[in-house]
């Protein structure tokens, strides 16, 4: 009996290292880097006081493409959003007016006026005047990956979040980075992709598009109020959203500079990065349409420093 025993352990102790080796380290430097970004996010909007956001329950299994779910939120995830103060943050202020400029489905080529492409352009130069968008372009140009020169910086964001691509063969130029990140679209009426952007789901949520369904989480993980990322469900314009995960206060140049820089750091058409930022562990993950942005989402892992603790038991 004894040997199997041994074998059932050895398998079992491969088993074990097997699940650790399928994550990825924390990358350290990124870690280091994001958290000076995090700290220069003056435009952050803090919880309870800007805003409040209520988890309510957890979220059941859905299929990919279900129009039916339970809702496990019978209230809205955001409430006493201060509208005031997203008015008056220029970044997000511009940030805002951008949300409308999209045909929300894949497959319906995109047509941009002049005085969208004025939008984007202010809303641009309103994040390269901030402390974190400054902070990761000299941290690009120290690896080699910008250039130093403003402006040539600024047409490269402009390439990797606001470049029109086929999202869809056989349309018209239907998607880009920002408008599957920031905005959202829906794929043959069936699938929500992309939408990772707290303002635009408060937006949403607001104007009675969105509804929020609640929250996904590992058992031992609840997420509190304070937390700056969430795993969600919601469905929009009727369309089901399984699983989706966003920042939570955080200020658009903040998310745009660390997908950014995990976009330029890498060549893989696939980037998953483990890093730490602030009290939370997340993967981000980013991936590319050629020299532009696919996608780009965090993940969370662990909040409120729960993966610190478990550590150090």
């Amino acid at each position: 009996m004894a040997p199997r025993f041994c074998g059932v352990l050895v398998l079992l102790t491969v088993f074990l290292s097997g699940l650790n080796a399928s994550r990825p380290a924390v990358n350290q430097e990124l870690s280091n880097i994001f958290n000076e970004l995090w700290s220069l996010d003056v435009n952050r909007l803090t919880p309870l006081t800007d805003y409040t956001v209520s988890v309510q329950g957890r979220a059941g299994f859905v299929t990919q493409g279900s129009h039916v779910v339970q809702d496990h939120a019978s209230q809205p995830l955001f409430s006493n959003v201060n509208e005031n103060k997203l008015k008056n943050i220029t970044t997000i202020s511009r940030f805002m007016k951008l949300l409308d400029n999209y045909e929300r489905s894949t497959g319906v080529a995109e047509r941009v006026t002049t005085e969208e492409l004025t939008e984007m352009n202010l809303f641009l130069d309103a994040v390269l005047e901030t402390a974190v968008m400054k902070r990761a372009h000299q941290y690009l140009v120290t690896k080699g990956q910008s250039n130093s020169n403003v402006r040539l910086f600024k047409n490269q964001l402009r390439l990797i979040w606001f470049h029109l691509y086929h999202r869809q063969r056989n349309t018209g130029l239907d998607s880009c980075g920002f408008e599957h990140v920031f905005v959202g679209e829906t794929k043959s009426g069936t699938d929500i992709i992309g939408f990772h952007n707290w303002i635009q789901f408060y937006l949403q949520e607001k104007n009675a598009h969105l509804d929020y369904k609640g929250y996904k989480a590992r058992d031992h993980d609840l997420p509190d109020q304070d937390d700056h990322v969430l795993n969600l469900q919601f469905s929009w314009h009727g369309i089901v959203k399984p699983v989706g995960s966003a920042f939570i206060g955080t200020s658009p140049e903040f998310e745009m500079a660390l997908f950014t820089i995990v976009f330029l750091m890498n060549t893989e058409r696939s980037t998953t990065v483990l890093v730490n930022i602030d009290q939370c562990q997340m993967e981000l993950v980013v991936i590319r349409h050629g020299r532009s942005l696919g996608t780009a989402y965090p993940k969370l892992l662990s909040s409120n420093s729960r993966h610190v603790r478990q550590h150090s038991h």
